[in-house]
């Protein structure tokens, strides 16, 4: 009996990982269609991602569904980053590059912005997922800054967000890494003045 459920179990871990490629896939090729025209029709998207209709409805059964899930996909994708970088970088390099990782993420949402337009536009449309776990993410790394002194205290997310806010300006068809690199070193630069400097326990 035993033998039989660990068999069962082994033959199931290989399909939820080919299910789970077969999600990560789609979402990757309706991220580049869907910004290239939000009217992409979804059975080219399914074709792209050498994925069956069936495979495709299975995981976003509608137009809304997967221009949502993208949406939502992409911005966790950021906010997990920030306790990745945390573990292999300074504070404050983990927060620049963060920053880095955000704007990539604000073009995406600005490729995006018809179809996500279309895809909440009727009255029982969904709605757009908010931005606590990037506030949540944001707060992390700048109380990490704070404790080591690397910034000017009480800087809050908010703040964080209003200051790079510019950045949801900046035309995601344009070469804007360098501009956005810009705009972020100053940002970066301001929350370094009147920092304390690094705490002699982080020495």
């Amino acid at each position: 009996m035993g033998d039989h459920k660990d068999a069962s179990r082994s033959a199931e871990t290989p399909q939820r990982a080919d299910a789970q490629r077969n999600r990560e896939r789609i979402l990757a090729v309706a991220v580049t269609e869907l910004t290239r025209s939000a009217d992409t029709p979804l059975s080219v998207i399914a074709k792209k991602a050498c994925v069956g209709q069936g495979t495709f409805y299975r995981n976003f059964p509608s137009r809304e569904a997967l221009v949502m899930e993208i949406y939502r996909h992409e911005m966790q994708q950021v906010a997990d980053s920030a306790d990745q970088l945390l573990g292999r970088r300074e504070p404050d390099r983990a927060l620049r590059e963060w920053m880095d990782r955000l704007a990539r993420f604000s073009m995406t949402k600005a490729g995006l912005a018809d179809a996500i337009r279309q895809a909440t536009s009727s009255p029982d449309g969904p709605a757009k997922p908010g931005h606590d776990t990037l506030l949540q993410a944001a707060d992390r790394l700048l109380r990490a800054c704070e404790e080591t002194g690397v910034i000017r205290p009480g800087v809050t997310s908010e703040d964080l967000i209003l200051a790079i806010g510019r950045l949801w300006q900046l035309d995601p068809s344009s070469d804007w890494q360098p501009r956005a690199a810009r705009l972020l070193d100053l940002v970066m630069d301001g929350l370094r003045v009147g920092a304390p400097g690094r705490k002699a326990t982080d020495a």
